[in-house]
């Protein structure tokens, strides 16, 4: 089986062009996309014998100049540079290892449903819900797979219309999972998650095959949902450093906006009470 430091050069190498790295296309036919092996070699400084080893997965313990000179080559950010590092250095654990704590503190649920402005959630690293509160509970209510952000996503059949923009919501979540779950690859309940998804969605077999890396950021997101119409709104999400893995997701409203006047409806709709 190929290493995931093998499968991320491979990935990764197939969705550079040779224009984005300086090299002229050529007349020639690729029989695949994106880059040869033997240019990767060049751009990095190692020799092709190395390189294909590398991407075998038959060297797995490659020097840290090496991966920076790979992350150059691949034009990787800084985030995605340092999970190729860790792919490097990879080591494997047990789900729930190192701490990780699936249950919700109580002083992170009284943070969690005092948060009024909109929906939020704590999620642990596989985009598990482990908790929401009121809003988000109303906001998803009667949706399938809504105990798992990627599940609902790419499971939900009315996923697409409840996310207007669901191609880039799917491609920002495959790409936080990989950054959340960074080299720890064999963490069985995320084999067991992306085996499912696999399984089930060839959108999400296609987006999780590129190898994307990048840690969910403050956005805006459009939704469309079914009783209070068209919202957009800001989502920042937080470490609980009091618990290894779990991240608290807020969302909000501009005020005055539509959007918040859209989850004041939903409130009255649903007879939710500010704190």
């Amino acid at each position: 089986m190929r290493s995931p430091l093998a499968e991320f050069l491979r990935a990764r190498r197939q969705v550079v062009s040779p224009e984005e790295v300086g090299l002229p296309s050529g007349h020639d036919r690729r029989r695949t996309p994106g880059l040869r092996r033997d240019e990767v070699a060049l751009l990095a400084g190692v020799s092709v014998d190395y390189y294909m080893r590398l991407e075998q997965g038959r060297e797995r313990r490659p020097s840290d100049q090496v991966i920076d000179a790979l992350a150059r080559v691949f034009h990787l950010d800084a985030e995605a540079a340092e999970y190729l590092h860790q792919l490097a250095r990879t080591r494997s654990r047990r789900c729930g290892g190192d701490g990780e704590d699936e249950q919700v503190k109580p002083h992170v649920l009284l943070l969690l449903d005092s948060w009024n402005h909109g929906p939020a959630a704590v999620l642990n690293r596989r985009t598990d819900v482990l908790a929401k509160n009121a809003l988000a509970v109303a906001f998803v209510e009667g949706f399938e797979h809504a105990d798992n952000i990627l599940r609902m996503l790419f499971l939900n059949p009315v996923a697409k219309g409840f996310f207007p923009d669901w191609e880039k919501e799917a491609r920002h979540m495959v790409a936080h999972l990989r950054a959340v779950v960074g080299a720890d690859h064999e963490d069985p309940c995320l084999l067991e998650l992306v085996e499912e998804l696999s399984e089930e969605s060839e959108a999400f077999r296609q987006m999780w095959a590129r190898h994307d890396v990048r840690s969910r950021r403050g956005d805006a997101v459009r939704y469309r949902h079914p009783l209070v119409g068209d919202l957009i709104l800001w989502h920042e999400s937080f470490s609980v450093d009091s618990a290894p893995g779990q991240r608290l997701f807020t969302t909000r409203a501009d005020p005055g906006s539509p959007s918040e006047e859209a989850l004041a409806k939903l409130r009255a709709m649903k007879r939710l009470c500010l704190h």
